[in-house]
């Protein structure tokens, strides 16, 4: 074969396979399509209300229903939508009474808002029916088992609120904290700290004088942001509402690095400065 033989054959090979992709990419998608309505059969079969629901609502369903080999899927797909709101709306409002009801008897004072729960201030979840799947306190379970939830719940609730806290103790070693960040940073009294620096110095002061002659990880005493704010939730619900020489604290939210924290109202607020003022 000549060289100029061997160009025309590539040539022509070349105008073959642009001549077949569009017939390839029909077929790819009447591929993904029918694999979607095989998702949907499955679905059905298996009861599982809360995956059809999800394939029903994706783009892949509108896809198919404009396909005219699928005639006659918008009006199926359609009737699918109803019972799978229908189940799903029975099957919530049963887990949630169940829920709710293990969870009392367990002693925790749970609440239920469409997908989210929260067991006590500082402790919050969210529910994945679809995957069935929950997260708590950003640890994530593989089921939405009530029991399952609530056995976790409750090593968070004795990680955070089961250890003594001494409301005076605590604010008084924030304010010295502050103290500390005001002089580093020439700053004057009554002046806004960053939060984040706060609960920094906060976390060191909290270390063993044995930590800093060694600082071996192994010695080092954790103090999550979870606890910080947990801890300060507690200490504005409890008697003490200022240091012993009466300065309160006060949260700021604003511009910078922020931290979840819970106000003096019980509210979950991106808190980005602090500061004491004496009253």
């Amino acid at each position: 074969m000549s060289p100029s033989e061997a160009q025309s054959v590539e040539n022509a090979k070349i105008q073959l396979v642009e001549m077949l992709k569009p017939f390839q990419q029909e077929q790819n998608q009447r591929q993904k399509k029918s694999e979607f309505v095989k998702k949907c059969i499955q679905c059905v079969e298996k009861n599982d209300f809360f995956q059809l629901d999800e394939l029903l609502k994706s783009k892949q369903a509108v896809d198919v229903q404009e396909d005219s080999n699928f005639e006659g899927s918008e009006s199926i797909f359609g009737d699918l939508r109803n019972f799978a709101y229908k189940q799903i709306d029975y099957y919530r409002l049963k887990y949630n009474e169940n829920f709710i009801q293990m969870a009392e008897q367990m002693g925790l004072p749970l609440k239920i808002e469409s997908n989210r729960f929260s067991v006590l201030k500082g402790i919050e979840g969210k529910l994945n029916f679809t995957n069935r799947s929950a997260e708590i306190n950003g640890i994530t379970i593989k089921s939405i088992d009530p029991k399952r939830i609530i056995s976790t719940s409750l090593r968070i609730k004795k990680q955070l609120y089961d250890s003594v806290f001494e409301p005076q103790k605590f604010i008084n070693s924030l304010l010295e904290c502050y103290k500390e960040i005001l002089k580093k940073e020439s700053l004057r009294a009554g002046d806004v700290v960053s939060i984040w620096q706060l609960y920094t110095d906060y976390v060191w002061s909290l270390q063993s004088k044995v930590f800093f002659q060694n600082m071996d990880k192994g010695k080092f005493k954790g103090y999550s942001i979870d606890q910080f704010a947990v801890d300060l939730w507690r200490f504005f619900e409890s008697d003490v509402s200022a240091t012993e020489h009466g300065y309160r604290i006060k949260l700021n939210s604003g511009r910078g690095k922020t931290l979840w924290l819970i106000d003096q109202d019980g509210e979950r607020r991106q808190i980005s400065h602090a500061s004491f003022l004496k009253h």
